[in-house]
């Protein structure tokens, strides 16, 4: 068995839940198999699910890496992931770039440490992975993937002295690109789906070792097991019925191919040396460029798709369609998740924790802040805990405790202006109705709170709408994701703010935006209009309206200024102000 756990921040605890197990089962912990993604810089720029800062988590990644080098040789401790950088807007070269000054962050700590020795040092290498995003633009995303083993050879070789050729491939998987998926005719998605795992399969001398495909649905709501198994039978058409894996590479000695991953390859290793110039990743994280980066770069795109530059089939082109048998009933097109399932896993951890020899369990936490406060490798404490019974949440305050906890730049403020001002463009009348509005509220200028509640992470969608509404002349409060709804609500009332967004992915709206709705009232500020966007379906939203929240935006709303102005609209309607039309 070969098993991959997408975890993070907690990747070195859920490892030794899996080797306690292992050993429960008198396995042979030298022979597990598997991966645990630990990629905690981009935790910092896409998903969020980080805790600690970047020192401490760095520490946590280097101890695990040590450690399976060490007692689970055959696993892979860290897969980078430059998926959720092009998910958060990353452009081909940015994606290189970020991923492999990841990378030598890691390396160049492991190696620091002095828990590996010199002989040992290609097999520390070997055991790096990648995952990687395959977007719609087959030719670029192709050369991108040729250029990632390109850069990542001569790394290995230059930087490391790694000899082996096989130490130094540049092993990846991949997930097809969600960032284009659509609301709008989603049936399109399955053409999307198959370009983009084309782009990974075809050329053989760049070729991911394992495929992961989205569903049709996802831009809807959760897939049901039969959408996931239509996304499982195309890579299994591909693998079966086609020849496209029986020949060499097909692209060998294409000019224009060469071309293009020269380009790809000079850009991204420019970027990697202003990075390294930067102090490395962890430094470029704090700094907030990384970040910073990546929301410029994704509202430049966006700012295309709205201007029609950039073409998306059923959404700013092509957008007449027939009826869509698929989506005829859309309550049961997408997948939905018992409530009750949540209220049965809270009540077995309070069992097991009342069930438990508390005295071990209570000793293993304080050995593990004895070990954090010190240098020891923390996988020992941490398989401790583990053995002693003690939970995920125990596990990560103890942690806190030494550690702290990290909130990371979000990139909204060094985020340039990504669409025109000019005099009779769109933004220009959201500014002039933004303006009106505030003076004839007689308070300043109009201010919004962006939220982002609960654990949902891949805070792009609330960053674009954070840099479009200051863009559009209103002062915008957002602290990052992960904020618990009394948090979001002491805010808007500390700050005075005219309007709350949600935006939400995780399907936990329907929980979520009703507690902020609620904690509004006790606090007196019912006024205040609620806003909210994410991966929400029709049915869910109509209950939100009818819940209090004035309006409700999804995937198939991409018109981010347009979107400004109908914020400044329920603002208004929810002062008694008259309707204002924006003019272009």
């Amino acid at each position: 068995m070969n098993t991959s756990m997408t975890i993070n921040a907690t990747a070195m605890w859920l490892l030794a839940l899996y080797q306690v197990v292992a050993e429960e089962h008198g396995a042979d912990i030298g022979k597990l198999q598997g991966t645990t993604q630990n990629d905690i810089v981009k935790e910092y720029l896409s998903r969020g699910t980080h805790v600690f800062p970047p020192g401490p988590s760095l520490r946590l990644t280097t101890d695990m890496i040590a450690y399976t080098v060490h007692h689970i040789p055959k696993w892979n401790p860290i897969n980078i992931c430059s998926y959720h950088l092009q998910e958060a807007g990353a452009t081909p070269v940015q994606e290189i770039a970020f991923a492999m000054s990841t990378a030598v962050a890691v390396l160049d700590a492991v190696f620091a440490s002095g828990q590996v020795p010199e002989d040992r040092k290609g097999d520390v290498v070997a055991r790096i992975s990648f995952f990687v995003s395959a977007g719609v633009r087959f030719i670029e995303e192709m050369c991108k993937m040729r250029a990632f083993g390109r850069i990542w050879d001569r790394i290995t070789r230059e930087r490391y002295g790694i000899e082996n050729p096989k130490h130094r491939r540049f092993r990846y998987g991949v997930q097809v690109n969600s960032l284009g998926l659509t609301e709008a005719q989603p049936e399109n998605n399955v053409q999307r789906i198959v370009l983009e795992m084309l782009a990974v399969t075809l050329s053989k001398d760049a070729r991911a070792r394992a495929v992961q495909l989205p569903a049709w649905n996802e831009a809807l709501g959760l897939p049901r097991p039969w959408d996931q198994q239509w996304s499982l039978r195309i890579q299994q058409v591909l693998a079966h019925e086609s020849d496209l894996l029986e020949y060499d590479d097909i692209f060998e000695g294409s000019h224009v191919i060469e071309s293009k991953v020269a380009a790809l390859v000079e850009e991204a290793e420019a970027e990697i040396e202003r990075i390294q110039e930067m102090g490395g990743a962890m430094a470029a994280v704090e700094s907030g460029y990384l970040k910073a980066r990546l929301v410029a770069s994704h509202s430049e795109r966006r700012a295309r798709i709205e201007a029609g530059e950039e073409k998306i089939v059923g959404v700013n082109c092509y957008e007449s369609t027939e009826p869509n048998p698929l989506t005829a009933d859309l309550d049961t097109a997408i997948m939905t998740v018992d409530p009750e399932n949540e209220a049965r896993v809270v009540s077995a951890l309070h069992t097991w924790r009342e069930q438990r020899d508390e005295g071990p369990a209570q000793e293993a936490l304080g050995a593990l802040r004895k070990a954090a406060v010190g240098t020891d490798n923390l996988m020992e404490a941490t398989l401790r805990c583990a053995r002693a019974g003690v939970t995920t949440g125990e596990w990560a305050w103890a942690l806190r405790d030494v550690f702290g906890e990290y909130r990371a730049p979000t990139g909204v403020g060094g985020a340039p202006l990504s669409v025109p001002t000019e005099a009779g463009s769109l933004l220009a009348s959201v500014r002039e109705k933004v303006g009106k509005t505030a003076a004839e509220l007689g308070g300043g200028r109009l201010r919004l709170l962006v939220g982002k509640p609960g654990l949902d992470g891949h805070s792009n969608g609330a960053e674009q709408i954070a840099v479009r509404a200051r863009d559009a002349g209103f002062e915008v409060v957002y602290q990052g994701i992960r904020l618990t709804p009394e948090q979001i609500v002491s805010a808007a009332v500390a700050e005075d703010v005219h309007c709350v967004g949600l935006s939400i992915l995780s399907g936990s709206h329907a929980e979520l935006v009703p507690d902020v709705l609620e904690r509004l009232r006790t606090a007196g500020a019912q006024d205040i209009p609620v806003i909210v966007g994410g991966i929400i379906p029709s049915s869910d939203a109509a209950a939100l309206r009818a819940a209090g929240v004035a309006a409700v935006f999804t995937p198939k709303d991409f018109g981010i200024t347009e979107i400004i102005g109908r914020i400044v609209d329920e603002i208004r309607a929810a002062n008694t102000l008259p309707p204002l039309e924006v003019l272009v």
